[in-house]
């Protein structure tokens, strides 16, 4: 079983994620447990306080080490030695490849950060500080929740059908193929007649051409951290002249004659 211990203030937060969808599902199987942890459990004033004024002055409240040292503590006096991640604005940014290192971990402990952060001396017991973007938002739980998400479906056993999993955007560096179901035709939208044609090898040759063009249009970036087959290449010039598949499949059935002839 794989375990999520999350440090927060907000415990309820993930309460919706995990009785819902696949999540609940692999908490129900004994596949994984998330197990959101209140700090403000660990505090010993009465008040329960796991905040405070910033040294050396500034706005805000930071959160203290204490109630997160002592919550860390009643972790590793179970057994436990979790992998541990800090959401900060500033961390590795995380992506496809990160969420695919996580899901090896056995155990997993994710402190949400809070207010103005939190106090520096709790990276001592830190792995690594992680980001989702370059963008503020009110607290770590957000964030949390979607690296939760996209590293659970990764785990064997979650999803159904792992075949699914490879064709997400991103599994090989590309975006993702447009998908298509029933009606055939809506509103005068047809769904392109190679998909209904039967000819597997002729599908998957326009998926892998479509990948290209949506990753070459709206995230050209990618292209350059992919390992590209010879056939991806000579899609990809095509993708760059304005080639059509239509056209370039016919283009490639020429040259294919030609050479033939030529022998």
């Amino acid at each position: 079983m794989k375990q999520f211990f999350l440090f927060t203030i907000f415990p309820q937060f993930f309460d919706c994620f995990k009785n819902t969808g696949i999540v609940s599902r692999a908490i129900k199987r004994g596949i994984v447990s998330i197990e959101a942890i209140n700090i403000r459990d660990f505090a010993t004033d009465k008040h329960k306080t796991v905040d405070d004024v910033v040294y050396g002055g500034g706005p805000g409240m930071l959160l203290k080490p204490e109630p997160i040292f002592r919550a860390y503590d009643y972790l590793v006096s179970k057994g436990h030695k979790p992998y541990v991640l800090i959401t900060e604005p500033w961390g590795r940014k995380f992506n496809q490849n990160f969420a695919r290192e996580l899901s090896e971990k056995d155990e997993i402990l994710i402190i949400c950060g809070r207010y103005e952060g939190i106090d520096e001396r709790v990276k001592r017991i830190v792995d690594e500080e992680v980001s989702i973007g370059d963008f503020i938002i009110s607290g770590g739980e957000p964030a949390t929740l979607v690296i939760l998400d996209a590293v659970i479906r990764l785990i064997p056993g979650v999803v159904g059908d792992r075949e699914s999993l490879k064709v997400d955007s991103f599994s090989d560096g590309l975006l993702g193929y447009p998908n298509y179901t029933r009606p055939a035709n809506f509103r005068g939208l047809k769904v392109p007649s190679i998909l209904t044609s039967g000819n597997h090898k002729l599908i998957e040759s326009w998926r892998r051409w479509e990948s290209l063009k949506r990753t070459y249009f709206k995230r050209k970036d990618l292209l350059e951290k992919v390992n590209l087959s010879e056939d991806d290449l000579i899609m990809l010039e095509a993708i760059e002249k304005n080639i059509s598949f239509e056209e370039f499949l016919e283009l490639k059935r020429k040259w294919k004659n030609n050479k033939k002839k030529k022998k």
